[in-house]
């Protein structure tokens, strides 16, 4: 019986260099933009802005600026139309990120997946020719059974 193999490559060590030293790059050009790390907690207690609240936040910032005698003296105006906007570019760079993130997420799991069953494929045939005793199969087996060890849950008693 074979396994389906639904993915066959290898990345150069060439180009993981080179896409690290890009993702570094990135990271180094966004420096100034990526100010924050927040908490959970902090993710909480922030409003949030969807699509929505983004249609709702660029018409409010419109009127604002449309209708000054209306705005608070207190209300930056300029400034919060520079957070609107940063935010919008965020936004932008978050979809292609995310996106690129996904299609990573989900080829790691299909080669990891692959390499996982390809490992218990190999994991089964050495357990089994442990047990009719084949010349160095009990020392493999012993060495990989201990991924599937189990740990007693009940403390010892003395």
């Amino acid at each position: 019986m074979s396994q389906e193999n639904l993915i066959s490559t290898t990345m150069p060590a060439d180009v993981l260099a080179d896409i690290i030293s890009k993702l570094n790059a990135l990271n180094a050009l966004m420096t100034n933009y990526l100010l924050f790390n927040l908490t959970p907690t902090d993710r909480l207690e922030l409003s949030k802005m969807g699509d929505k609240t983004i249609a709702f936040v660029n018409k409010a910032l419109e009127y604002a600026e449309s209708n000054p005698t209306l705005v608070p003296a207190y209300l930056d105006i300029a400034e919060a139309k520079k957070d609107y906007a940063l935010s919008q570019d965020l936004n932008t760079i978050l979809k292609h990120v995310s996106t690129l993130q996904r299609a990573i997420e989900d080829t790691t799991m299909v080669a990891g997946s692959e390499a996982y069953n390809a490992a218990l494929v190999f994991y089964n045939s050495v357990k089994g020719a442990s047990r009719v005793n084949v010349p160095g199969s009990e020392a493999v087996y012993n060495d990989l059974q201990q991924r599937f060890a189990v740990k007693s849950k009940k403390p010892e008693t003395k």
